[in-house]
């Protein structure tokens, strides 16, 4: 079913109108600074099992890192070099520990997004430039209906507030903005949903998320939330990307949005108004 051309429910029955709190991931979801992340890790990850026994071609290489990367998107960075260090060992290679992978990453990473962040910093480009259309009023009216906002994002958390501050994020979210730790078994987004469902006292269904990662739409619909899968193009800046579309659905996506340029009808439909 269809509310408009850009909103696909997948779920019609969902139970609407008792929504109390709002989980949002962060890269993807609202910013897009980070956007081309996938062609820095996984180049990066292929020149490194390049340098084990492994007879793959590039090509094999590439596919099999871009299955665990993108299965892995949504957790903390360091769980895909966890997997890098054991696709070292099963190719007959020693691999350095999984936090030194994730430096390499960052350094990559920062070097093709610093441009963005002085940008911002210098006011030469606005948050509107570096965010998913349509972000801003979505969480106005968020905002205006008296319901919690939550950021969870497998991002280091210095990182997250950095940009969020830089973007006119952080404010709608306050103390309530989390990510990846050093001691990474102390940060999941299923501990964050855990700790929303306690502190705020929720049913399931008082959960609505939104996220362009398997891990947030599956961990909502886990604990009976909704999810609203963010299929963005975050190149174009509009229109569904298919390829996220169709991994989200297999995650368990209640509804699919390519952005938020339609989010007042979307909400009305939500909040059963």
């Amino acid at each position: 079913m269809f509310l408009t051309n850009e909103i696909e429910i997948l779920r019609p029955d969902l139970p609407r109108g008792r929504i109390r709190s709002v989980l949002f991931d962060f890269d993807g979801t609202l910013s897009l600074i980070r956007e081309g992340w996938p062609q820095v890790m996984i180049p990066m990850m292929v020149e490194v099992l390049r340098q084990t026994n492994t007879t793959e071609t590039e090509d094999q290489l590439a596919a099999a890192v871009e299955e665990f990367v993108m299965r892995l998107n949504g957790r903390q960075t360091i769980y895909q070099m966890i997997q890098l260090a054991d696709e070292v060992r099963r190719r007959g290679g020693t691999p350095l520990q999984p936090l030194e992978y994730k430096h390499r990453y960052h350094e990559r990473l920062m070097q093709r997004i610093e441009g963005r962040l002085k940008a911002l910093e210098t006011g030469t480009a606005t948050p509107a430039d570096w965010t998913v259309p349509g972000s801003h009023a979505l969480l106005d009216a968020l905002q205006r209906r008296g319901v919690r906002l939550y950021l969870a994002s497998g991002t280091d958390l210095k990182y997250v507030r950095r940009e969020a501050e830089l973007l006119g994020l952080a404010s709608y979210f306050g103390e309530h903005i989390y990510g990846a730790l050093d001691d990474y078994k102390n940060f999941s987004k299923q501990m964050i949903i855990e700790r929303i469902l306690h502190e705020e006292r929720l049913q399931g269904e008082e959960l609505l998320g939104f996220g362009d990662g398997f891990v947030e739409i599956e961990e909502v619909r886990k604990v009976g939330g909704i999810a609203v899968a963010v299929a963005s193009d975050e190149v174009a800046r509009q229109g569904v990307n298919a390829w996220k579309r169709d991994r989200l659905v297999r995650a368990g996506a209640d509804i699919v949005i390519p952005e938020y340029r339609q989010a007042d009808v979307l909400l009305r439909w939500l909040f059963a108004e």
